[in-house]
């Protein structure tokens, strides 16, 4: 077991190993501390560098606490929500107005009432993708001054907010952040929805 332990703390890096032997040494087997231990003194860490790690796994913890402060509730994600259909719903109801007639004109009707929730879908895609990769918000965001980030804080990438959007296709994603602080798309994409300071 020992052995396995030692293994295991091999792979870790230097501010894991502090944070094992500091902060979460009551959330570990005793062996697995010692093994942490064993590993700081083979690397030579100096008790400079432990002191310095520790103060940076400090300033992250009051970060993090901070960025949990900011975290919206949930009826603030309801009305996003609402906000962002009543949108997507308009304004593609007014495209089709402007637009779906020369469609018409060269398809089968039928097959155009078949397409058309595909059409819808791809619009509330691009909906979503467009204006948070570009804003971080949507425009029931800009409404309740929220933005889209990443789970440090940091503004997400494109590909974040393309997974994000994806997520939104699991079955009742649209309630799940009724139940959990983060709903099925943010927590899989690791993104959360925050208050806008600068706004």
């Amino acid at each position: 077991m020992t052995n396995e332990f030692s293994d295991v703390m091999s792979e870790r890096s230097n501010e894991e190993l502090i944070k094992i032997t500091t902060e979460l040494r009551l959330d570990y087997q005793p062996e697995a501390v010692v093994a942490a231990e064993k590993e700081l003194a083979k690397r030579e860490v100096s008790a400079d560098e432990v002191e310095a790690t520790k103060e940076v796994i400090r300033e992250k913890k009051i970060e993090n606490e901070e960025l949990d402060g900011l975290k919206v509730k949930s009826w603030v994600r309801f009305v996003h929500m609402i906000v962002d259909w009543i949108v997507i719903f308009f304004t593609y109801i007014v495209l089709f107005a402007l637009f779906g007639g020369i469609m018409l004109e060269n398809s089968d009707p039928k097959l155009f009432e078949a397409v058309m929730p595909f059409t819808l879908l791809l619009y509330a895609f691009l909906y979503y993708i467009i204006l948070e990769s570009k804003t971080q918000k949507t425009l029931g965001k800009m409404l309740m001054k929220t933005k889209v980030v990443k789970m440090d804080g940091t503004v997400p990438e494109v590909a974040d907010i393309i997974a994000r959007t994806f997520c939104r296709l699991i079955p009742f994603d649209r309630i799940s952040y009724l139940f959990t602080k983060n709903g099925f798309h943010d927590r899989l994409s690791s993104t959360m929805v925050v208050k806008d300071l600068e706004e």
